[in-house]
């Protein structure tokens, strides 16, 4: 296994709709070793293919909700999404960051309910119903797949903040990433 480097907002591949997977071969098991590792180390609670520059539709996650661990490989996912609230926005209980966007937290209305049908990496399907942080880390990570990052989704204000943001980054344009255990960002 191997820690892979991050690609950071600008890059191509996460701007872009990741193709389905076709394979469920000895590649994709160690795709999906790497990004588990890679996450972990990050750290993060989900992380898509796209942010290590292959564009497949595969996320992982790992998240802990008091005593439930919740982790898993979902591909090929489909996510069925309840209403959202129409509840002004808590910028503290809905802020949200981005390992492609790193550092940056800005708030964001997601659904509170999902349903994740995907396939496991044996091609065995599976779903899932999900709800608060859960259901907000598969639509994060759906949405990569997609190639939307949650900073496309905020409202004005907010994205004018994460523009400025990116922009005084250096951020933006193709080629660059981060890789995890090490504190600097460098170009690919």
């Amino acid at each position: 296994m191997a820690v892979l480097p991050i690609r950071i907002y600008g890059d191509p591949v996460l701007h872009s709709p990741a193709t389905a997977v076709t394979d469920f071969d000895n590649d994709l098991h160690e795709l999906v070793a790497n990004m588990i590792e890679t996450m972990h180390e990050a750290p993060g609670v989900g992380l898509a293919a796209p942010q290590v520059g292959v564009p497949l539709r595969v996320f992982v996650y790992d998240w802990t909700d008091g005593n439930t661990q919740h982790s898993g490989v979902a591909i090929n996912p489909r996510l069925w999404l309840s209403p959202q609230s129409v509840e002004p926005l808590d910028e503290d209980a809905e802020s949200e960051g981005c390992l492609s966007v790193p550092g940056e937290r800005f708030p964001l209305r997601r659904a509170e309910h999902v349903l994740l049908h995907a396939f496991e990496l044996s091609g065995q399907p599976f779903q899932i119903e999900a709800s608060g942080w859960l259901a907000r880390i598969f639509q994060h990570e759906f949405d990569h797949l997609n190639g939307v990052l949650y900073v496309d989704r905020l409202d004005l204000e907010n994205n004018k903040a994460s523009k400025k943001a990116i922009r005084k980054n250096g951020w933006g344009v193709p080629g660059y990433s981060w890789m995890p255990g090490e504190d600097n960002l460098e170009a690919v």
